[in-house]
């Protein structure tokens, strides 16, 4: 049995949690995977994987040996990639993810810049509001705004948002400014349903309000304009309203309640093993994300 190929084998079958999806993503048969992890399972002397109809899932034994593995692939990766001049100069097509309105807002003048700096790199964005598998999707790097779970991947803390409450000064004018949490039922209400499903909105200090929104928008761009336009006041992530708020066409009210900020972190799989592509976008885009006041 090819050692290397077999953990190789193992670690898809992890990421993947299916046999068959790893195989397809190697290109091999299913039951070749099949064969290789009974194989490297006699061979440890330890199961790996609980096998059922539906699902396949790590044993504790497997969930440590997964790591090992990741470690000992990478060795080798950095090992041939050092060899053979990969890790010198970033080439390839560069693959970023991350949530729809900081992507375009963010992370694409980055990504146009490191374009800009390295003549023979390509990039692919993928900005989106709903949850990828980086594995999955091809992706070398995402942002992720929220706590992450335990992934295995490198994460980066390049910042932090907040949730505000936000309208336009004229709006504060007619109407007056909300002074604690339950004054908003008393004011008019645009909210943005995609990312504010629930009408229960909570702050620090256990406060929370059930909200009536008078307008429901499917983007926060609408709920925005709403906003900015003097029509009411609306509930989004403090980056999302950066330029207004710095135009003076929008202020944040009920700062002193609060929940604490979400961060932001950049996530990447390779680690230390990361090619140069990797490398060098990390690199330009970590210290221009933790720059930015709007995002720390």
């Amino acid at each position: 049995m090819d050692r290397w190929q077999a953990m190789r084998i193992f670690v898809k079958v992890a990421e993947t949690e299916s046999f068959a999806e790893a195989a397809r993503h190697m290109n091999m048969s299913a039951p070749v995977v099949t064969r290789t992890i009974a194989s490297l399972e006699d061979l440890i002397g330890a199961r790996l994987f609980v096998r059922t109809t539906r699902s396949v899932k790590m044993t504790e034994a497997g969930s440590r040996y997964l790591g090992d593995c990741r470690r000992i692939l990478a060795d080798i990766a950095e090992a041939e990639a050092t060899a053979g001049g990969a890790y010198a100069t970033p080439t390839g097509t560069l693959s970023v993810t991350a949530p729809a309105l900081f992507g375009q807002m963010y992370v694409l003048p980055i990504v146009i810049g490191y374009l800009d700096a390295y003549s023979d790199a390509r990039a692919r964005t993928l900005f989106v509001d709903r949850p990828i598998n980086m594995i999955e999707d091809g992706m070398d790097v995402a942002v992720r705004i929220g706590h992450l779970p335990d992934s295995g991947f490198t994460a980066v803390k390049v910042g932090a948002v907040r949730h505000v409450i936000c309208g336009a000064p004229d709006y504060f004018d007619r109407h007056g400014v909300p002074a604690t949490p339950a004054d908003l039922r008393d004011h008019r209400i645009a909210a943005a349903t995609s990312a504010w499903a629930s009408p229960e909105w909570r702050f620090a200090g256990d406060h929370k309000v059930t909200t009536t929104p008078t307008l429901q928008c499917n983007t926060n761009e609408a709920a925005i304009t709403a906003a900015r336009r003097g029509w009411g006041l609306t509930r989004v992530l403090h980056y999302q309203i950066g330029p207004a708020l710095v135009a003076g066409e929008l202020q944040v009210v009920l700062g002193d309640f609060e929940e604490p900020p979400l961060p932001i972190h950049l996530l990447y799989p390779e680690g230390r093993s990361a090619p140069a592509k990797v490398r060098a976008f990390i690199d330009m885009a970590v210290p221009i994300l933790r720059d930015n006041r709007l995002l720390n």
